[in-house]
């Protein structure tokens, strides 16, 4: 009998995933296996656990929701916790599995899992197989080789609409072979050692975790309230649940797969119509691949304070003084501090708020970027290891900004897009 463990990651659904449809094609019986990876929950060298409540918290329900599905479908999702080379063996030796089906990873401390996964299977002689999942455009319909692509967005966009395609979804799985699979039982928050998430009714909207969440507010922004026809207009904004689609909390853990947005996008343009904000939406999925790309070219290099442009950067020192009163929302700047107790709050901030923030702490404050971006990995629910910290790079001048160091005007940001105040007297409880 050949019997295989899927190994899932941040690919937590069934529509459009070709791990699964893999190992279902290639295995009399599959085990589908989430590991919660105890590194995940360490201090970083910045002072910060790598996840924390908010996404733990949207983890978990994610998790609860793929066994619901897989169980409908006759598997269930196996739980495991510790090392993930430690405890993935464990189970190949128990079944006597023969082949680990996973994602493919692209980032540094991903990549290193990966690799001590594949070499404890080694031992076991079982074959781990990866697959691409997370982007639009699979890598192999790039119009360059890996090392070509061009470290200007701008390039790549035109290149890539021109000459490449995007693939069809794969079909989501109707039936699954699997030995029997002991009923879910998911960790706490607390037992993670994590405060538990106290709702804030001031959040713009409520992140549950899951494929059927996702696929939810999916067919909510386009077809029960036709929002994305007017993205381009509203994604600058900063209160409310539509003025951008929010689909990013989703993305980021793979219950929502960028191809099946894609799609949907396309389904909507013929059914209601196509217009600059629609491409829009798709223009901002295409950045998404980008810093994806940009992360398995250049590397470890997006995690150095002098990122991909090492020539002539200055080596800054922390300032914890200045570092906290950003985090806390009391820099006395209150576009940045309302921002920032958003973020703190709920897990959430705009991307007109990031930009803005990122801006402040490089910029006005002079502070080692990498300490924001660390702090944002702890803090985002939505947070995606490729976007988070190429976009903190390039805000900070060391990454893929053609122009160098992009320094926001807060003041005349917090004009523009929070000309009435409302924004800031809803985070800092004034108004004026």
């Amino acid at each position: 009998m050949k019997r295989s463990i899927v190994w899932f990651k941040t690919d937590l659904r069934l529509h459009d995933n070709e791990t699964l449809v893999q190992a279902i094609a290639q295995s009399d019986e599959v085990i589908p296996v989430f590991c919660i990876d105890e590194s995940h929950f360490r201090t970083t060298e910045f002072g910060f656990v790598k996840m924390g409540k908010f996404r733990t918290q949207f983890l978990l329900e994610s998790l609860n929701d793929l066994d619901k599905n897989l169980r409908a479908i006759g598997s269930g999702l196996c739980l495991v916790s510790g090392k993930p080379e430690v405890e993935i063996s464990k189970l190949v030796i128990k079944h006597g599995v023969q082949k680990v089906f996973a994602k493919k990873e692209v980032a540094y401390e991903e990549l290193q899992t990966q690799a001590a996964v594949e070499t404890a299977l080694e031992q076991h002689n079982c074959v781990l197989e990866t697959f691409s999942t997370s982007t639009l455009y699979h890598a192999q319909d790039l119009p360059f080789p890996l090392k070509d692509i061009p470290d200007v967005f701008t390039r790549f966009r035109k290149n890539i609409e021109v000459e490449s395609t995007i693939r069809d979804v794969f079909v989501e799985p109707s039936v699954i072979n699997s030995p029997e699979i002991e009923p879910l039982q998911l960790p706490t928050i607390s037992g993670l050692g994590l405060e538990e998430v106290v709702p804030d009714s001031r959040a713009s909207i409520i992140f549950n975790g899951g494929e059927s969440e996702g696929k939810k507010r999916l067919d909510t922004y386009l077809f029960e309230t036709q929002s994305i026809s007017s993205y381009k207009e509203t994604r600058n904004s900063l209160v409310g649940e539509n003025y951008s689609s929010k689909f990013s909390a989703w993305l980021a853990l793979g219950c929502l797969s960028a191809r099946q947005i894609y799609h949907e996008i396309k389904r909507y343009e013929e059914e209601v119509g196509a217009n600059e904000s629609t491409y829009w939406l798709v223009f901002e999925l295409l950045w998404r691949d980008y810093f994806r790309f940009m992360m398995k070219k250049h590397k470890h290099s997006f995690f150095m304070q002098q990122g991909i442009k090492a020539a002539g950067k200055t080596i800054i020192e922390h300032n914890p003084i200045l570092f906290n009163n950003w985090i806390n929302g009391k820099t006395g700047n209150d576009f940045i501090d309302a921002n920032m107790l958003e973020l703190k709050l709920t897990g959430f901030m705009s991307n007109r708020g990031r930009q803005n923030v990122a801006s402040y702490l490089c910029h006005q404050l002079k502070l080692d970027w990498r300490w924001g971006a660390a702090y944002f990995e702890q803090q985002l629910i939505d947070y995606d290891v490729c976007s988070n910290w190429g976009n903190w790079a390039y805000l900070a001048g060391v990454g893929n900004d053609p122009r160098g160091s992009r320094v926001f005007n807060t003041e005349k940001q917090a004009d523009e897009y929070d000309k009435n105040k409302l924004y800031r007297a809803m985070w800092l409880n004034k108004c004026e």
